[in-house]
């Protein structure tokens, strides 16, 4: 639902073309450089819509009163519109984006200011694409690949063995990340990480009568939500992994070294699932017996 928010118009003073869109498409029609007529697939294109732009000034209502550009344009000259929109415009992001936020100011871009993508000074149209049948950020596997374009790191992370199943099209980054709302920690979709994570892994939230520490308060202090070398999802291979918090004093496996390897009666503790072969209850348990996660 659309809230009942004043914005000021963001569009520099100047006069409308007569002739709305028609005065744009000599230039922007079908087999031109800059084809925009794709846009009429689009809601954008509606007239039926009284919030669509097409029922207003048509394309103006985004670029501004282009009546100046399309005389200079005839006549051979160069010139843009008021707002050019995209990462290359001489329009700031700021003034960019005010366009787009007349429309969109939705419950959920109520955050945009003092998010990441904000405070990086990103254009709305650095991910979006208005001039398309279909924007690619609303496909699963084509919104990935517009993430991807400045989080490499987790594109490569997405390829890894153990990985959350980005590239077959089974989920996409918006589903554990809100890229408009920065009120919460990584964009996240949910308030906590592990929020997020449980609204598709109920089963690992509890409550449990014997808790894991670590499980219930961060699962990134186990897992790599993007992809791991580590099945599943892990930061490092068990023993490793566990031994970073328990200390081996009075336990029958001892840290892995050199030593444990050549000692064939410890060594078995470290093989298979490692701690998992007695601890496998290791998010957390509700057997009476099971204060240390083995039931």
């Amino acid at each position: 639902m659309l809230l009942a928010l004043h914005i000021a118009d963001p569009l520099p003073a100047g006069q409308y073309s007569e002739l709305g869109a028609d005065s744009c498409l000599p230039c922007h029609a079908a087999g031109m450089p800059l084809d925009a007529t794709p846009i009429f697939m689009t809601r954008h294109a509606s007239r039926l819509d009284p919030a669509a732009p097409f029922s207003d000034k048509q394309c103006e209502t985004c670029h501004g009163p282009g009546r100046d550009h399309v005389y200079a344009q005839q006549r051979g000259e160069p010139g843009l519109p008021p707002v050019v929109f995209g990462v290359d415009s001489p329009n700031p992001p700021a003034e960019q984006n005010q366009v787009c936020l007349g429309c969109h100011q939705t419950h959920g871009r109520l955050g945009w200011d003092g998010s990441a993508h904000q405070a990086s000074d990103l254009p709305c149209a650095a991910c979006h694409q208005v001039h398309v049948e279909r924007d690619p950020v609303l496909d699963h596997e084509a919104q990935q690949q517009v993430c991807f374009d400045c989080h490499s790191q987790k594109r490569a992370d997405v390829l890894k063995p153990s990985s959350h199943p980005l590239r077959f099209g089974s989920m996409t980054c918006s589903d554990c990340h809100d890229p408009h709302n920065g009120e919460h920690d990584f964009l996240l979709q949910q308030p906590t990480v592990n929020e997020t994570c449980y609204t598709c892994h109920a089963e690992k939230q509890g409550p449990y009568l014997w808790e894991h520490a670590p499980a219930a308060e961060d699962c990134s202090l186990c897992h790599r939500p993007h992809g791991s070398n580590h099945a599943p999802l892990l930061t490092r291979r068990a023993p490793l992994l566990c031994q970073q918090c328990h200390a081996a004093a009075g336990h029958p496996s001892l840290a892995l070294s050199s030593e444990a390897v050549e000692d064939s009666a410890r060594n078995r503790f470290l093989l298979g699932r490692a701690c998992l072969n007695c601890h496998s209850q290791v998010h957390g348990s509700n057997h009476p017996s099971g204060t240390t996660l083995h039931r």
